[in-house]
């Protein structure tokens, strides 16, 4: 009641300042006519604007679900194989999205509270590693950044009218090439490992020839008689024991086998065996091959801290395949077997010896039992 007093008094003064006039009388006849017959109002007008937006929001999101839900019943039914690369597309994007929401968060977090890389814990670091193409070694963490850039090749060639179809087309039938790792199938994240595994492995002939030209320059007897009995292991299958590596800690640290005494043919052979690109200048490949093998040496620290244990069976197959093992087949208990072997010399070795952690990548890998020939 009080609502429509003043509606008429609103009415009622503007009808005494405007001209009256057809227009006027007909529109103030309207408007007495909806107040006399619209009754009182419902209870609904009196509710706060935030609540009808939460309410406008939550109908939309449940519609939104329902019809989502019937879109991919309606693929899965009459488009399979479609429905298969639909659903891995849209997984693909949410785990992206998580990824770089999680790597922020972490960047973040060392910022404010000014933690190293090597203090994170060993799920963050790998984490990192993975995602962030950043931090003290950019060279190592740059998996993002290599995917960043397969995404800005498909944005560039995409940009010409209807060139979007093409693309569509060559990330069909190019997936490992074009495509990142959230965007691949169960199937194809195991063949397309293997065939980087086999792109690796292509190079263990040729570290073992180095490895065997160098004995003569080895000038400390037992050391060479060492090296000599390890590549005779390595040419005969024979899976090398812990202490037979460790025996040749002091070779790896000094000339010939140092990290800064190794020459461009071994650098471009072990850039293909930790999946770096070899085409570059020896000084920038002597960079790489330092970075990536600190950062994996601070990985093994952190996950000593740990323990094998507590890793999941995911976490423990792609600890082994970055360290040189194909793990997509062979067994989880075997896998955590070798990397306890790998974590034992890791966490034996000294900075001055990291030269032996990055050839054990092919040391520890080749003739494990159970990888594949």
């Amino acid at each position: 009641m009080a609502l429509s007093r003043v509606c008429w008094a609103r009415t009622a003064l503007w009808g005494s300042v405007v001209t009256s006039g057809p227009y006027v009388n007909r529109r103030l006849q309207l408007v007495r006519y909806g107040l006399a017959w619209g009754g009182p109002r419902s209870s609904k007008l009196h509710l706060s604007p935030k609540a009808d937006v939460k309410s406008l929001i939550s109908y939309v999101v449940t519609k939104t679900k329902v019809i989502n839900g019937k879109y991919h019943r309606f693929l899965g039914r009459h488009f399979p194989r479609f429905y298969i690369l639909y659903t891995t597309f849209m997984k693909g994007l949410q785990m992206l999205w998580a990824d770089a929401k999680k790597a922020r968060r972490i960047k973040t977090n060392m910022w404010k509270h000014n933690i190293k890389f090597h203090q994170l814990s060993y799920r963050e670091m790998e984490h990192l590693r993975q995602v962030w193409a950043g931090g003290r070694y950019p060279e190592v963490h740059g998996e993002f950044r290599r995917d960043v850039t397969k995404c800005l090749f498909l944005g560039i060639i995409s940009i010409p009218p209807f060139a979007n179809y093409l693309v569509f087309l060559l990330m069909y039938l190019f997936p490992r090439q074009l495509l990142i790792k959230h965007f691949w199938t169960a199937k194809q994240q195991i063949d397309f490992l293997d065939i980087y595994h086999a792109l690796r492995k292509q190079s263990h002939p040729e570290i073992l020839c180095y490895l065997e030209k160098i004995i003569p320059l080895i000038s400390d007897a037992r050391l060479r008689w060492h090296v000599t009995v390890l590549c005779t292991k390595l040419q005969h299958g024979t899976h090398p024991a812990i202490h037979d590596i460790l025996a040749l800690r002091e070779c790896f640290s000094n000339h010939p086998l140092g990290m800064n005494q190794l020459n461009a043919f071994q650098m471009k052979a072990l850039s293909r065996a930790m999946l770096l690109t070899p085409y570059l200048p020896s000084f920038l490949l002597r960079h790489r091959l330092k970075a990536h093998t600190t950062v994996i040496h601070q990985l093994d620290k952190a996950m000593a801290k740990l323990g094998i244990g507590q890793l999941t069976a995911q976490e423990v197959r792609s600890a082994c395949y970055l360290r040189g093992l194909n793990s997509t087949h062979i067994a989880e208990e075997r896998c955590r077997t070798w990397l306890g072997e790998w974590l034992h010399i890791s966490c034996s070795l000294k900075e001055a010896e990291l030269s032996l952690l990055l050839h054990n990548v092919f040391l520890l890998s080749t003739n494990y039992i159970g990888t594949r020939r």
